[in-house]
Parts: C-alpha cells; structure tokens; sequence
C-alpha cells in the first residue's frame, strides 16, 4: 500500500463516510475507491450484455424465463 499526502474536500469525505458505514478517512477512501471500480466493471459488463442482445447473440427472454431453473 502506497502512502500519499492529498488534499480533501472534507464535506465530500464526510459524505461519503456516512453512504459507506466508514469510519476513517483511510477506510472511506479505500472503500470508495474500490466501489467505484466495481460500479464501472458492472456498467461494462451491463453494456457488453446490451450489446449481445442487440446482435442476437444473447436471447433475454430466455434468460428471463425462471420456468427453467429448478432449485
């Protein structure tokens, strides 16, 4: 782990401490970061589904269809 010496908008970190359930400055910056990268890999494989679908290679309705699925 790098240490860094950064300025911080103290109202956002606060606000984010509060979204996250952290604690520390430590802990809010690290979680957020690694939020952030999660969200972003979501929304890439959301759109990379998208994709498929619209080519015809991902059939949603049958993704969809629970009838299919057995516990």
């Amino acid at each position: 782990m790098s240490r860094t010496v950064i300025d911080l908008d103290d109202e956002a970190l606060e606000a984010a401490a509060r979204e996250l359930g952290t604690t520390t400055k430590r802990d809010t910056i690290n979680t957020a970061l690694r939020e952030v990268t999660a969200r972003y890999r979501r929304l890439r494989a959301l759109e990379d589904a998208r994709q498929l679908a619209a080519d015809g290679a991902l059939d949603i309705d049958v993704l969809l269809d629970k009838s299919q699925y057995r516990p």
